[in-house]
Order: C-alpha cells, then sequence, then structure tokens
C-alpha cells in the first residue's frame, strides 16, 4: 500500500469515504494489461490508473457547486470503471453520474458487490439477450460474481431459470431461485435435450457451435465472460452464426450507466435480487483478495472492506 493525497472534488464532482469496493475481472485486466488488446484502453507498456477498484460503497463527504444529485452525509454506491476506477482507497473524487443512492436494506459491504455484475448481468439479459417473461434462460457460470446476479435478475423478468454450475455451488443458485441446477461435473448441458431461448455464458469454456445446438429456433445466446477462446469464437464466429440462421448468437461489454444502476437499487430493494457474497478481506489485504479471485471458485462476490 501507499499514501497519496485526499482528493478534492472539482466543481462537478462528488467526494465518497469509501467504505467497501470489491474485486472484478476488470481489475486484475487493468494491472495485468491481459488480455493484450485491453492495453490499448488501460495502458501500452504500465497501467494508465495507478490504483484499482471499480465498485464502491461509501458516504458522501463533500460535493461541488455544481453537484444537484447529492449532499454530504448521502450513503451512494457506484461503478469508476468509466472514470479512472481507484475505488481501493479510502476516499475518491468522482463525477455524479457514476454513483446512485445505496439501497437502503442492504449494507455497504452487500452494496459494494452490486455495481459492475449487477449491471453486466442486467444488461446482458435485458438488452442484449432481450429476456421475456416465461422463457426458458440458462446461465452458464452461474454461481460467481455475474452468474449470481444473473439468475436472481432473470428470475425477476419471470423467466425460468437453468443454473450451470459445479457440486459444491449447488444448493446456492438454488437457494437464490433457479429452478433448475445442471452440475457440469455430471452432466454437460449442451447435450442434452433440452433447448432454450436465451442463454447467457459467464464462466467456462464451450464451442459456440454446442451453445447454438442448445439454442430453441429465434434463440439467443450472450457472451459475457470466460475463456479466452469462448470471447474469440463469440466475437469472430457470433456474427456469421447470426447470419446464417435465426439465431442471434454475440458477445456484449458493460457498459457503466446510472440508469442501470438505479434499476437494480429498485431491484435490492424490492428484495428481488440480493448480493451473495463470498469471502471479505481488509484493504491491507488486496493481494490476497487477488489471489483467491483469480482460483475462479469464488462463490458470489469478493469485497475488500476499508
Amino acid at each position: 500500500m501507499s499514501e497519496v493525497e485526499k482528493p478534492t472534488p472539482e466543481d462537478n464532482q462528488v467526494l465518497v469515504k469509501i467504505h467497501a469496493a470489491s474485486v472484478n475481472y476488470g481489475n486484475l485486466v487493468l494491472l495485468r494489461g491481459e488480455p493484450f488488446l485491453a492495453r490499448f484502453a488501460f495502458g501500452l507498456l504500465k497501467p494508465k490508473y495507478s490504483i484499482p477498484g471499480g465498485d464502491i460503497a461509501g458516504r458522501v463527504e463533500a460535493v461541488g457547486k455544481y453537484v444537484k444529485q447529492f449532499q454530504p452525509g448521502d450513503e451512494v454506491f457506484g461503478d469508476l470503471s468509466s472514470c479512472g476506477w481507484s475505488g481501493f482507497a479510502e476516499y475518491v473524487a468522482v463525477p455524479e453520474n457514476a454513483l446512485a443512492i445505496k439501497p437502503a436494506n442492504i449494507s455497504f459491504v452487500e452494496a459494494a458487490a452490486v455495481p459492475m455484475a449487477g449491471v453486466t448481468a442486467l444488461q446482458g439479459l435485458r438488452d442484449k439477450g432481450k429476456i421475456q417473461s416465461g422463457q426458458k434462460v440458462l446461465i452458464n457460470g452461474a454461481s460467481g460474481g455475474v452468474g449470481t446476479f444473473a439468475v436472481q435478475i432473470a428470475k425477476s423478468f419471470g423467466a425460468e431459470v437453468t443454473a450451470v454450475c459445479s457440486t459444491r455451488n449447488v444448493d446456492i443458485v438454488q437457494s437464490i431461485g433457479a429452478a433448475h441446477v445442471i452440475d457440469y461435473t455430471k452432466e454437460d448441458f449442451t447435450k442434452k435435450a433440452e433447448r432454450y431461448d436465451l442463454i447467457l455464458a459467464v464462466n467456462g469454456y464451450k464451442p459456440i457451435s454446442a451453445y447454438k445446438r442448445s439454442l430453441n429456433p429465434k434463440g439467443n445466446y450472450v457472451m459475457v465472460g470466460g475463456a479466452g477462446a469462448q470471447l474469440t469464437q463469440a466475437m469472430v464466429l457470433g456474427p456469421w452464426h447470426s447470419f446464417i440462421s435465426n439465431k442471434k448468437m454475440g458477445t456484449m461489454l458493460q457498459s457503466a450507466n446510472q440508469k442501470d444502476l438505479i434499476f437494480m437499487k429498485e431491484l435490492l430493494e424490492a428484495g428481488k435480487v440480493k448480493p451473495v457474497i463470498d469471502r471479505c478481506y481488509k484493504i491491507s489485504e488486496v493481494p490476497d483478495a487477488f489471489r483467491y479471485f483469480e482460483e475462479g471458485h469464488a462463490q458470489g462476490k469478493v469485497v475488500i472492506t476499508v
């Protein structure tokens, strides 16, 4: 850890005293520059942003003179990935549109788990996946950060959710509302007869042709995470499969925005979604948190307390 000056908010910024932040895949990309294409956004030879951390929850300490939405004392949460990161710190100064009022019924630790993972799941299902009530939706990688939100969000839209996970995570995905669970250590969903209207690929690896077989006519496959080969196939082969068939196949990058953060707040306050927290680490233990996260077995989110 290193000491830096406490930031001073500009006229259009909010100064937040951070209480918790969470670990996301984007933090690893920022620090290590892998995959290589990410370096054009995060720094070609060294990290463009010296302090990682995208998701935060905390309390407003001061506001710039042009800030309209917040005042000192407000409890907030937000995604800093589009405005300089820097969530793994005691304070951060950010534009007001990176934040929303924290849901009243959850803690700072729970709120910090939401922004990037929750909005990724929301945008993948609703915007790219065009989810509809009554559809059969499969979440591959259902027990991780994005996956646990995806299961709950899909259910909130009225879908019949099938979750794919390992044996140790079956109880977790059942507890958050999955109607059906497939243990990938025992069976391969792409070899079963069941077909789905929407598949959200969050983790692991399956050839895009296998996903295509598992879709209903006019079905939709959205890749938001997983192995590098899975990303490459979704980007390169997805448009081709979409062109030659009536099935839509492709990938999606999360776009941080306040409107979707507020949508997630409403789901949380309505009790339709609840963050799943695996472990909490102190800010002095960030390297340990990264090592655990990289193992790829986190059940839900890994959170840093400040």
